[in-house]
């Protein structure tokens, strides 16, 4: 079924509340276990879908699917079953093709599109036990930080209607938070992962980029993109880590504390232009780590910094989508061509990739440009996070994952950070670099603003160093208060 066209079905019974409140790891284990069944969970995150429509969070649930899904879960259990993931549902970003399930990217022109295959990152949660929830709305193509699609609504921030949940992931982020799931299947180019996370309050993972598979999902750009998590807890996270990229390595260790820890943190580059309250809640996460036995040490990344990061990040998501999107739609045997998707886009992102990604734009950049980016930019951003952790010894780099909170959805487009008025390509100031670096990176919320809007804390961890990074989340992770559920 499409968007809100979920059967009235039985009204929500005593115990869905708790039960919407499990996460990944604890689903699976009261599953496993017998305490619930698959198919009340089920049930009652459908019920809850329901209840929380008005957020646009889903482009597809297909009720009947996953109840079916849900009850061979349980039958699978009958006979023995111990799958990881045994009858857990997970939302499904729109720009992953499901098999059986409509995948639109996100426009209107794939409104009817059902594919044959599952992507890669799919294939693996159903492998391991899982099944998928349902689709869920994000910018169209990937292309966005707000949350605003012309086709299937504007996605809104469970902890505040008025306000935008961040994208391009926008409904993995809005759904996780407003416990419609457990967890989402996410991507991210330049923070589409981390700056929903942070905005919606739930900890969003962004891989080593390459280290995920990303076959059978809709990419912006082949050198940046990776696809991810986002989930309620580091611990969720890190199951879905290891059960997507079937990694053997030794489990989250069970150390207390941070004690030997060493984290650098670098204000010139991340908060130079940044939000009072989030910069409060960013020094006072940095008392708290102390507190807990870590080294806190402020660093300077070059006055340059910034301005290289920038460059060659959006250099490269806007010089590669048109090949990229191109080459998507052949090999996965989408029905439509790349011309077709442009010209159904939405006028003021049609105006973006006449300027920007249509080699006929103005803002083009020649292919000596992309080349210079690729050959002297990147490696030089590279080599320049890299040093933080080689060359000086620290575990993370520290940062306020978006530096504002979430905007208001009337003011998406341009709104005012500390006196100072910028566009929406801000949320993701901060989570450029990590991207353009290709770091593992991880957004967890550590508290509120006055006005009951998350706040965000990004680790990045050195690359390919993914189980490290999570290990050391998790501890971070323990520092800080949970946040309440949203009203």
């Amino acid at each position: 079924m499409k968007n809100k066209e979920m059967s009235a079905g039985a009204p929500a019974v005593s115990g869905d509340n708790e039960l919407a409140e499990l996460g990944v790891a604890a689903a699976a284990v009261a599953i496993r276990n017998g305490d619930i069944t698959a198919e009340s969970y089920s049930a009652a995150l459908l019920r809850r879908a329901r209840d929380y429509s008005d957020l646009n969070s889903f482009i597809t649930i297909d009720e009947s699917t996953v109840l079916a899904a849900a009850g061979d879960a349980d039958k699978a259990r009958a006979a023995g079953s111990s799958a990881p993931l045994l009858g857990v549902p997970i939302g499904v970003k729109d720009s992953y093709a499901t098999r059986g399930v409509r995948t639109t990217l996100g426009v209107e022109t794939l409104d009817s599109f059902v594919p044959a295959e599952d992507a890669d990152a799919v294939g693996a949660i159903k492998d391991a036990g899982g099944h998928v929830f349902g689709k869920i709305n994000l910018v169209e193509m990937s292309f966005g930080l707000t949350g605003d699609n012309s086709r299937y609504g504007q996605v809104k921030n469970p902890y505040g209607l008025e306000h935008v949940p961040g994208g391009s992931s926008s409904g993995s982020g809005a759904s996780v938070a407003a416990r419609i799931v457990p967890a989402a299947l996410g991507g991210d180019t330049v923070g589409s992962i981390r700056v929903p996370a942070s905005l919606c309050g739930v900890v969003g993972f962004k891989p080593t980029t390459g280290r995920w598979p990303r076959g059978g999902v809709a990419p912006v750009s082949h050198t940046l993109d990776t696809t991810g998590i986002l989930a309620r807890s580091v611990e969720d996270a890190a199951l879905i880590d290891q059960i997507v990229t079937k990694d053997v390595a030794v489990p989250l260790s069970d150390r207390p504390g941070l004690r030997e820890a060493k984290f650098a943190y670098a204000p010139r580059q991340y908060m130079e232009l940044i939000d009072p309250e989030t910069e409060a809640h960013f020094k006072d996460a940095l008392l708290r780590l102390q507190d807990a036995g870590a080294e806190v040490v402020e660093i300077d990344l070059g006055e340059d910094f910034s301005q290289l990061a920038d460059r060659l990040t959006w250099n490269l998501f806007f010089r590669e989508a048109m090949e990229s999107v191109t080459d998507f739609l052949r090999r996965n045997n989408f029905p439509v061509s790349f011309n077709e998707i442009y010209g159904g886009l939405k006028p003021e992102l049609k105006e973006i990739w006449s300027h920007l990604v249509l080699p006929s734009g103005q803002g083009y950049i020649s292919q000596e440009t992309y080349e210079t980016t690729l050959s002297v930019d990147r490696p030089e951003l590279q080599r320049r996070l890299g040093k933080v952790f080689t060359h000086s010894g620290f575990d993370a780099l520290l940062f306020p994952t978006t530096p504002c909170p979430a905007p208001t959805i009337e003011h998406r487009s341009r709104f005012t950070v500390a006196g100072e008025e910028v566009d929406d390509r801000f949320l993701a100031k901060n989570t450029v670099p990590t991207s353009g670096a290709g770091l593992p990176g991880i957004s967890i919320p550590i508290g509120l603003t006055g006005h009951g809007l998350p706040i965000g804390l990004e680790i990045d961890a050195a690359h390919g160093h993914d189980r490290a990074l999570l290990d050391l989340a998790r501890r971070v992770e323990s520092v800080f208060d949970t946040l309440p559920a949203p009203a």
